[in-house]
């Protein structure tokens, strides 16, 4: 594992990042590590950026929906292929170039969104059979 010491020239920049680190319940270096991380990816990706949610941190398109929201819409289903694009922008109501930015994201990320997505499709299953238990135990 490389390790990088940093000094800090700004206090209040290391005084941030402790408190930052604090609240998430991490390490200081933990937590630099992860904004570093997203901050190279935000700008390799200027359109991206990383928020919080129930499913944890994730990258979101500014003005949009996140790139897994976009790249499930694209990926696979019986839209013929020179439609996806369009098809995932008119369902998700955002302009096609958000749709190109999403999927250039993809491409150099591809097995972390792949691994969202896998994760939100064990959920909706786990769900759909608590669901269908809950329905044979009321009789129905």
């Amino acid at each position: 594992m490389p390790v990088v010491s940093i000094r800090f020239s700004d206090e209040p920049v290391h005084r941030r990042l402790k408190a930052s680190a604090h609240r998430h319940h991490i390490g200081v270096s933990t937590r630099a590590e992860r904004l570093i991380d997203e901050g190279l990816r935000m700008e390799a990706h200027p359109m991206v950026v990383f928020r919080d949610g129930s499913s944890g941190r994730r990258p979101v398109l500014i003005g949009g929906p996140e790139v897994a929201d976009v790249i499930g819409a694209v990926v696979g289903g019986d839209v013929p292929v020179d439609q996806r694009r369009s098809r995932a922008a008119e369902l998700l109501e955002v302009p096609e170039t958000l749709v190109d930015v999403a999927l250039v994201y993809y491409a150099d990320h591809t097995d972390e969104i792949d691994g969202l997505l896998a994760a939100r499709a064990s959920l909706a299953e786990e769900a759909e059979a608590s669901w269908r238990r809950q329905r044979e135990l009321l009789g129905k």
